[in-house]
């Protein structure tokens, strides 16, 4: 017999906004999850209309507390099983605290908070609760990541030496925010987007990469922001160099000046016995290479245990892609990879059998808090003229 779908709420994506798009797609991936309300705009009027102008039929409310309340008081499997967060950073905390406090599982985009004390209250609620929740760290999503995931932290390519996570863009090299371009204006603004631009908006990601892959945290930082765009209040430029609890060393850097870089993400981990690959914008694939021998290019739907380089590989990693090799992933399918990761975790939590996540599958509100410490002392290093900061 199969299962009902899951009620999905959206606090926010009215007025245009772009990330809403990508979660739409993958909510309805599967058919097992829907969206069914939403409270798409800071102004009561405007979400209503939104809502009845919507791409297809959902119950609009003039606020997220108001979707909240009422859909709370709903009974079992007719309210929101989980809420989808897709505001700018400064209405991240709000809404996740008071989803959190009803007992609905929250799936926020990130960064998670725009202040350091308001993830350290979300992670104490979610411990508390008990509860699922997920930080929309995209590019956990690719396939390709979980398999350079498996491939370092299994030890194929030996002890991480040096790591390059990057991501890169041009899209801010001009004054960007005064051609009313909206995806810009809040990204610029400390008030909405925190204490960093760029290392928020996209540094946040590079450094995801690298500790889901590598499984390696960083123990010290030392910061460069800048701003290269004249009249601007946040970095556009972001580079930070850090010391990794195994001893070795990675540069975490970010861009979005860059003219001709799109959204330029990758990583580059080095260890004793060889060096893997990855780049989001080739997300098929990931590429080895080991001394004295032909570099190794594994293709998503092509990975074959005990081929000379693997021994090995866990039965749910081969099983996992969606669509046979020679058809692309990408975006949409990293996203739905996450939601369909967080579904599970939502419906073993509403059978009482939820253990927490270990942020294999997706990240967590943990991982989220350690985004936001690492721009903290990030920006730290920086004020200070560029000095080590202890993490």
């Amino acid at each position: 017999m199969s299962q009902r779908p899951l009620n999905v709420g959206l606090v926010g994506g009215g007025g245009g906004a772009f990330i809403v798009n990508p979660h739409q797609k993958a909510i309805f991936f599967d058919g097992t999850r829907r969206v069914t309300a939403a409270a798409l705009h800071p102004d009561p009027e405007i979400a209503m209309k939104e809502a009845e102008n919507w791409k297809y039929p959902i119950t609009g409310y003039r606020s997220y507390d108001e979707m909240l309340d009422a859909e709370s008081k709903k009974p079992a499997g007719e309210g929101l099983d989980y809420i989808l967060i897709v505001t700018p950073n400064f209405v991240h905390f709000d809404p996740a605290k008071k989803a959190l406090e009803k007992g609905i599982p929250v799936f926020c985009e990130k960064p998670l908070t725009v202040k350091l004390e308001e993830s350290d209250e979300l992670v104490k609620i979610v411990g508390e609760k008990k509860i699922p929740f997920c930080v929309a760290h995209t590019y956990l999503g690719h396939w390709s990541s979980r398999l350079a995931r498996f491939i370092v932290q299994s030890g194929l390519i030996g002890e991480v030496r040096w790591a390059d996570a990057y991501y890169i863009q041009g899209w801010l090299s001009t004054r960007t925010e005064d051609k009313g371009v909206m995806q810009a204006e809040w990204r610029v603004d400390p008030k909405r987007a925190g204490l960093s631009g760029c290392g928020g908006d996209i540094g946040t990601h590079a450094m995801m990469q690298l500790r889901y892959v590598t499984g390696l945290e960083p123990t010290k930082v030392l910061g460069r922001l800048e701003t290269f765009v004249k009249g601007r209040q946040l970095d556009d430029h972001f580079t930070v160099y850090c010391e990794l609890n195994n001893g070795g060393k990675a540069l975490v850097r970010a861009s979005q000046i860059c003219i001709g870089h799109k959204n330029d993400l990758g990583l580059e981990v080095n260890g004793d016995k060889g060096t893997l690959v990855w780049k989001q914008e080739e997300p098929e694939k990931v590429v080895v290479h080991l001394p004295g021998q032909p570099d190794r290019v594994y293709w998503r739907g092509e990975v074959q245990p005990n081929d000379g380089f693997f021994g090995d590989i866990p039965a749910d990693l081969l099983a996992e892609p969606t669509i046979p090799s020679g058809h692309p992933e990408a975006f949409h399918d990293a996203f739905a990879r996450l939601h369909r990761c967080f579904e599970a975790d939502v419906r073993a939590y509403q059978k009482g059998e939820y253990k927490g996540a270990d942020g294999s599958k997706y990240a967590t509100v943990n991982d989220g808090r350690h985004g936001i410490y690492f721009i903290t002392k990030a920006v730290e290093s920086s004020q200070k003229g560029g000095v080590w900061v202890d993490l």
